[in-house]
């Protein structure tokens, strides 16, 4: 692994990363880099096998990803994460820990005044409180 000094730099190789086509502010087609064609697929083959796995962070990733930006490009992007994770793996030796579905969660509070930041933008107040906590009914 010594011959890539990143793993961006093995990611590129693989052709896994997006071009870079901009010229006079205009940026052309986003398509994925031309990278060893057997590599490439056979990594969104592990991708697609990996994001079937239950309760993995690469499932969760990808699900967080599908709404935006849509299946193929979020297949590639969890395709880059694995080939990240080995890039470590082989050059640290390093062993595998999933993250788990819970990485991506937020905690309550962060996501309260994240979303009333985006209601105030639009000329709107926001004020947020704690919610009243339920009273304990007795049967």
């Amino acid at each position: 692994m010594s011959r890539f000094p990143t793993a961006g730099h093995l990611v590129s190789w693989t052709g896994l990363c997006p071009r870079n086509d901009e010229s006079a502010g205009k940026r052309r087609s986003n398509r994925l880099r031309k990278g060893a064609p057997w590599l490439k697929t056979m990594l969104v083959q592990c991708a697609w096998a990996a994001v079937r796995k239950k309760g993995s962070y690469y499932q969760a990733q990808f699900r967080r990803l599908r709404h935006r930006r849509g299946s193929k490009k979020a297949i590639c992007a969890v395709a880059a994460s694995i080939v990240t994770a080995i890039y470590h793996m082989m050059r640290n030796g390093t062993v595998y820990k999933d993250l788990g579905t819970d990485h991506f969660h937020r905690l309550p509070e962060v996501q309260a005044h994240r979303l009333a930041k985006q209601i105030v933008k639009p000329s709107f107040t926001c004020t947020i409180a704690p919610a009243q906590q339920a009273e304990a009914v007795s049967i």
